[in-house]
């Protein structure tokens, strides 16, 4: 990596059952060396997120003022989870007044394969699937990102190629007849990656306008309203 304009980059990635925080020097070629990735366990992320992130700075001498970019895995995925990622990382671009970049996990999950266009899919639980088109070439949705039903997502697949870490979307697909590969989870290094593309093309968001990408609503909205 070239020793100009070497930007320390934070990523984080709490979207799941299992999350991780990446660190990583950037340069302007759109290149990034992976300093050191750490997982997290789940179901405390909210107790062990900023002491983590703090624990992995000192670890390589570091400290926040260094931090001169952040990516975070913006969903889709666990309500609470992103929650605790999304706010964490806004606080600390708003202290710092540094560049966010928010990274979908379909995009991802996409980002894993060099075929031209692929369906990235996740398990959302309750017979549905979270789906987006990509052209892994170019990092962009060819539709926006979904919720699908099975049968939907099934013939949204249609010859493409479906990649998925989600096991049980990968059997429905081969069933299915249909071309599937089941790649390992993205994790925040992979986060860091794209979220490092995101910034050099432009594409940040201020800190107070980092959201959640959802895709489906919660459990109280859905409640709230009488069903989706």
């Amino acid at each position: 990596m070239s020793q100009y304009f070497i930007m320390l980059l934070l990523a984080t990635d709490t979207s799941g059952k299992h999350g991780s925080i990446a660190l990583a020097e950037c340069g302007l070629a759109d290149e990034c060396r992976i300093i050191e990735v750490v997982p997290l366990a789940g179901g405390t992320f909210s107790a062990q997120l900023v002491p983590q992130i703090a624990a992995l700075l000192a670890a390589h001498g570091f400290s926040k003022r260094d931090l001169a970019a952040f990516a975070v895995a913006s969903g889709p995925g666990s309500f609470t989870g992103l929650r605790v990622g999304l706010a964490a990382i806004k606080a600390l671009a708003e202290v710092l007044c540094q560049p966010v970049a928010a990274v979908s996990l379909l995009q991802a999950v996409a980002a894993a394969h060099g075929e031209a266009k692929v369906l990235a899919a996740l398990d959302a639980g309750r017979g549905e699937i979270y789906a987006g088109e990509y052209d892994a070439r170019k990092g962009t949705t060819a539709f926006g990102e979904r919720l699908l039903t099975l049968a939907e997502f099934l013939a949204a697949a249609d010859t493409r190629l479906t990649l998925t870490p989600d096991h049980a979307v990968a059997e429905a697909a081969r069933s299915a007849g249909l071309r599937v590969e089941e790649i390992e989870r993205p994790r925040s290094d992979a986060i860091a990656r794209l979220g490092w593309k995101k910034i050099l093309s432009g594409q940040t968001v201020l800190p107070e306008q980092l959201e959640a990408n959802y895709i489906r609503r919660s459990d109280a909205e859905i409640f709230a309203k009488g069903g989706r």
